[in-house]
């Protein structure tokens, strides 16, 4: 799906960019970064889609999405977190 098409699915589902990365636990970042690709990813086609079709039948994802309790990815690895230091015992 091309990054317009995906645009426009959100205008149908009338939900921002901003709301959608919040309410399925992504960053915006990443999203906006498929605009560059042209691209987006299958899986977020599919929400996408889905949100869509939806909220033409009148059924309030949001609430169903919300529900599932999801929980956003924490960056782990490079980075400049403090080292522990071997603890002595004496």
């Amino acid at each position: 799906m091309t990054f317009i098409d995906f645009k426009k699915l959100l205008l149908d589902a009338e939900i921002s960019l901003p709301k959608f990365s919040k309410l399925i636990k992504v960053s915006e970042k990443n999203i906006q970064s498929y605009k560059q690709k042209g691209e987006v990813p299958n899986t977020i086609a599919v929400i996408v889609t889905c949100f869509a079709s939806m909220h033409k039948e009148g059924m309030d994802f949001r609430l169903i999405i919300e529900a599932l309790e999801l929980q956003a990815k924490v960056k782990k690895g490079a980075g400049f977190a403090k080292k522990k230091k071997p603890t002595t015992t004496s």
